[in-house]
């Protein structure tokens, strides 16, 4: 269970290197959201899905109950995917998304005419799954998360290395299936087609951003170099003497393991050490033990 001196060892500088992605991931999920698919009550299931039924059911204002929605489903991230982390970078994500909801809900129909942008269901999935998409892989290249029933897609896929497209299929289907009895099956394909192409976005902008890393260093330094890599990323690293093939110069190898968003660090730690050293770094398909966290 994430404790409070788990909040107190949050690196605050990452925490704001990352706001501004997960932000501009929020914005365009919303600007999609908006344009092409409330208007048509046609989603990708998921809360968003549960929110527009909310909102034909109730009058709810659908922003409003894609936050309320949410709440539990942060509840179970912070206590099985990440803590405080995993909680301050939602809130921020499915905070800004609802008010950006509730307030271009408002304001399209005004600024746009005609109203809808498009009358074509087709174009309308299209186009809002790729944009929602590439909005979601902001967030979740940066660690965050639009809370829903992607807190669910995002803790398999890190168990088990599954792609997000089949995932979001997977779990939102059966939300997909009743807004086809409620707004009429046609849309319901719709969203299929929307649904499969926002998670072949997603992955695009991953591109393996949660998949892990393994760098192999090569360097006459290894004791200052693991202490700069435990000090700037918190991993550890192991150790061996090995011999030059071709100077037989005894030199020492460290491996280190660590999630993608974090290459770019692992590599100024390496070389502000030891500005000779050898790197060599490769994509590996998962990590288990060691007390490693993919997507940390």
């Amino acid at each position: 269970m994430p404790s409070f001196a788990a909040l107190a060892a949050v690196n605050w500088r990452d925490e704001l290197r990352r706001l501004p992605y997960i932000v501009a991931g929020a914005v365009v999920m919303a600007v999609s959201f908006t344009l092409f698919q409330n208007p048509h009550r046609m989603s990708a299931g998921g809360i968003s899905g549960l929110s527009i039924i909310t909102n034909y059911l109730t009058g709810i204002p659908v922003g409003t109950a894609y936050f309320v929605l949410n709440i539990p489903m942060m509840a179970l991230g912070f206590f099985f995917l990440g803590g405080w982390r995993f909680l301050g970078r939602t809130l921020v994500c499915v905070g800004l998304f609802s008010l950006l909801t509730n307030l271009l809900v408002g304001v399209w129909p005004r600024l746009i005419q005609p109203w809808p942008l498009t009358d074509d269901l087709f174009l309308s999935a299209v186009f809002g799954g790729l944009l929602s998409g590439l909005g979601g892989g902001l967030v979740y290249r940066e660690g965050g998360s639009s809370a829903g029933t992607g807190v669910l897609s995002r803790a398999i896929q890190l168990k088990t290395g599954m792609p997000l497209s089949i995932l979001y299929v997977m779990t939102d289907g059966l939300i997909v299936l009743v807004m086809g009895a409620l707004f009429g099956w046609a849309k319901s394909l719709y969203a299929l087609v929307l649904l499969y192409l926002w998670g072949v976005a997603t992955d695009y902008v991953l591109d393996n951003a949660t998949g892990v890393q393994v760098a192999t260093v090569v360097t006459s330094q290894p004791d200052e170099v693991i202490l700069a890599i435990r000090q700037r990323l918190g991993h550890s690293a192991s150790k061996w003497e090995i011999t030059g093939g071709y100077s037989g110069e005894r030199k020492q190898m460290i491996m280190c393991t660590v999630n993608r968003h974090k290459v770019r660090a692992l590599k100024q730690a390496i070389l502000a050490q030891d500005p000779q050293a050898f790197v060599v770094i490769g994509a590996a398909a998962q990590a288990v033990g060691g007390g490693f966290v993919e997507g940390r």
